[in-house]
């Protein structure tokens, strides 16, 4: 039977939301899913870890370098608990997860299997390659483990009614002395974050400069939505490049996408390609965002888009 350990994502003592998709792609492998919780006191994450249906356990693996949740840090003690007889090693889809579980890899010998979107069984998933215009059927080897990052906008998250128990550990790893943490610089928002957010607002390189992306901001607080950027917009520094979404970004599936000002260029679609309803603005009807859309208009977006703003 399979045991699968799961990376659980944390910041400032609160799980990441990706952990619950994660979940529900275990649970497709089967057996026992446990989610392991790296923090310098993870108390409040591991509990909401234990919350998530499906989990038959969670470790809590409190030492004071974990504080920052450094992949480097966090490598080398994920690789010794793999080796008491896990079978598979998830993580998100994440910064942090493509960060963190190559190295994880190198370290077991294992070969990873990156952006899983379907699970066929314990040891054969789909992936997408090609900018995710093909889809290719893995088969991953059982040993040493299979070591894979799951892509969240093809997960449904589980939900939170179980009841775990939490089980503190001690892991004896010796840690690198190469990477520290020197500070963090993060973008608050209190709207939603991008790639758990069901609605999501996205502006292009058409809206000129970073102040007019406040008709960008204006729609996605009134559809209460996470808000979204193409390559060139983040490329010409009129949005920071977190608010990245596509190939090279952020991969999404909210059930509502508002492209505005983006022409459909193929690396960004294939970060939307997920998404359950797309529409599409922008003033040439010859863009190729149009074919990917659901509902399409042509417009002078300053125009279109404080009118639909007003109207909300």
């Amino acid at each position: 039977m399979s045991k699968i350990l799961i990376i659980g994502q944390q910041a400032d003592g609160k799980l990441s939301s990706s952990i619950a998709k994660v979940v529900a792609a275990a649970k497709l492998v089967g057996g026992d899913i446990e989610v392991a919780v790296f923090a310098k006191d993870g108390s409040a994450a591991a509990a909401e870890a234990a919350k998530l249906d499906g989990v038959t356990k969670v470790l809590q693996i409190d030492r004071a370098e974990n504080d920052n949740e450094l992949a480097a840090v966090v490598a080398p003690q994920v690789v010794e608990l793999a080796k008491k007889g896990y079978t598979h090693v998830f993580a998100p889809g994440t910064t942090f997860g493509k960060d963190l579980l190559p190295r994880v890899a190198a370290k077991l010998g294992a070969q990873q299997v990156s952006d899983v979107m379907a699970v066929h069984g314990p040891t054969s998933f789909d992936r997408p390659i090609y900018a995710g215009n093909a889809i290719v059927t893995v088969e991953a080897p059982a040993a040493p483990a299979v070591v894979a990052t799951i892509r969240l906008a093809s997960f449904t998250a589980v939900g939170s009614s179980g009841s775990a128990p939490v089980e503190k550990v001690t892991v004896e790893a010796t840690l690198p002395t190469h990477t520290r943490f020197i500070k963090l610089e993060a973008q608050k928002s209190e709207r939603p974050e991008l790639q758990s957010a069901t609605r999501v607002v996205s502006g292009g390189r058409a809206l000129g400069s970073s102040e007019n992306f406040k008709v960008i901001y204006d729609l996605a607080d009134k559809l209460k939505a996470g808000v979204g950027a193409s390559r060139a917009a983040v490329d010409s520094g009129y949005v920071p490049n977190d608010m990245q979404v596509g190939q090279t970004g952020k991969i999404i599936a909210p059930e509502l996408y508002f492209a505005i000002g983006i022409s459909g260029a193929i690396q960004h679609l294939a970060g939307i390609k997920d998404a359950r309803t797309i529409v599409a603005i922008n003033k040439d009807a010859e863009a190729p965002i149009f074919e990917v859309a659901d509902f399409g208009l042509v417009g002078d977006l300053f125009t279109v888009v404080p009118e639909l703003t007003s109207k909300l």
